[in-house]
């Protein structure tokens, strides 16, 4: 990874060896815990510079106070959202949309998109949510004492949701989450390869699209308008890339976490199977635990945040997984408690780039617990076995073997 040096207006004193993808915890580590390691952000002072915090190796301040953040992720003039993260993988240029966008651009895509992903759609969509866990958690059970819990069910039933909501069937499903995989977990060689394959798969949906039209995500963007014009194709790409992007890895990666930890505390495990109508407040505290995004924004102008002298251009790294072990807004942040209340935790960000598709998120988490719990005795990791956890961009478990014989 090359590694930038750092530029001269950041005070030595405030450099810190610190990243998401290559401190002690972050790299592919058997039993890791990658969430408990980046609370070591929290010992030093409230924001720093990294010489090395992005996934091509780009130097970021890095905000670590949840109060900070809000102020980074609320104030767009200042800190931009476009930095076409997924686009500069392929040497270009355009934006994710409406993740990359400032207002006022970002107000109109994110209305005309909002309403696809409202309470009252997700509400619509539970029945179908509910029935794709059942039916994958009875497939695991009639067989096996043991599962693979990411292939077996986080994967397929988060991503199953996501391409029914494309208006795609399951057959592609293992070839788009090895699509994601290479995307945000792989290396200089996989990332570009992949990129390409998902944008000509979105090019191609469109076009299929426009010629016949049906009741899903990508028909209704070709045909969408917005201001009195459709949109252009850069538009209905960066859109469709965003979501098929932000579909395939985030939510079957908390689910993931979730589990490995229920399956390592066991009196959590039987409190939550025994008393269901807990899930939900659950639900929250280990969004709080284990978020998988880190978010990162760029400075428009230069401008002296909280004793940190930021430069127009800089990056500045909003992480997640940072701001939700802050003491100054937890207690006890790095306990997991159930039964924590009034949890105003930053799993799906602040601000105007809230993400768009909490909603669906949370259902997704809460009903899989609800029907995993229902439906599976008392699980463990299996003897023998250690899941792999890694930092990065996005945080990601694998080789997650629960075994309830």
């Amino acid at each position: 990874m090359a590694i930038n040096p750092v530029p001269d207006h950041v005070p030595p004193e405030m450099v810190r060896d610190f990243s998401l993808f290559t401190s002690p915890g972050m790299p592919p580590t058997p039993n890791g815990d990658p969430h408990a390691a980046v609370a070591c952000a929290h010992d030093g002072p409230p924001i720093f510079y990294s010489p090395y915090n992005t996934q091509d190796g780009r130097g970021t301040w890095v905000v670590t106070r949840a109060a900070d953040q809000r102020k980074v992720l609320q104030d767009a003039e200042t800190f931009s959202s476009h930095r076409s993260i997924f686009s500069s993988i392929l040497g270009e240029t355009w934006p994710t949309i409406p993740l990359e966008l400032d207002p006022p651009a970002h107000g109109a895509f994110r209305s005309l998109l909002s309403p696809l992903l409202s309470p009252k759609r997700v509400t619509a969509l539970e029945p179908v949510v509910r029935e794709r866990a059942i039916a994958l958690i009875d497939r695991i059970t009639a067989s096996a004492t043991s599962c693979d819990v990411m292939k077996d069910f986080a994967f397929p039933f988060t991503v199953s949701i996501f391409l029914r909501f494309l208006g795609l069937p399951d057959q592609g499903l293992d070839t788009f989450v090895g699509w994601a995989k290479d995307l945000l977990h792989g290396d200089d060689v996989e990332r570009p390869v992949a990129a390409r394959k998902i944008v000509a798969f979105i090019d191609e949906l469109a076009t299929n699209r426009r010629k016949d039209p049906v009741d899903d995500l990508m028909t209704f963007i070709v045909q969408a308008q917005i201001e009195g014009r459709r949109l252009t194709d850069g538009e209905i790409r960066g859109i469709g890339v965003l979501v098929f992007v932000a579909g395939l890895d985030t939510v079957a990666a908390a689910i993931g976490f979730d589990l490995a930890y229920l399956a390592r505390n066991l009196k959590d495990q039987e409190l939550l199977r025994s008393e269901p109508d807990r899930i939900l407040l659950a639900t929250e505290e280990l969004l709080r635990a284990y978020p998988p995004i880190q978010l990162i924004r760029v400075a428009t102008k230069d401008i002296d945040f909280e004793g940190a002298p930021i430069r127009k251009g800089d990056y500045v790294s909003c992480a997640t997984m940072i701001a939700n072990r802050d003491p100054e807004e937890f207690e006890s942040p790095n306990t997991v408690d159930l039964a924590r209340e009034h949890n105003r935790h930053a799993a799906f960000g602040y601000g105007p780039h809230r993400c768009l598709g909490s909603h669906l998120a949370r259902r997704e988490i809460v009903i899989g617990l609800e029907e995993w719990l229902a439906r599976i005795p008392t699980f463990r990791i299996k003897e023998g076995t250690a899941p792999i956890t890694c930092g990065g961009h996005v945080f990601g478990i694998e080789n997650l073997i629960l075994d309830w014989s």
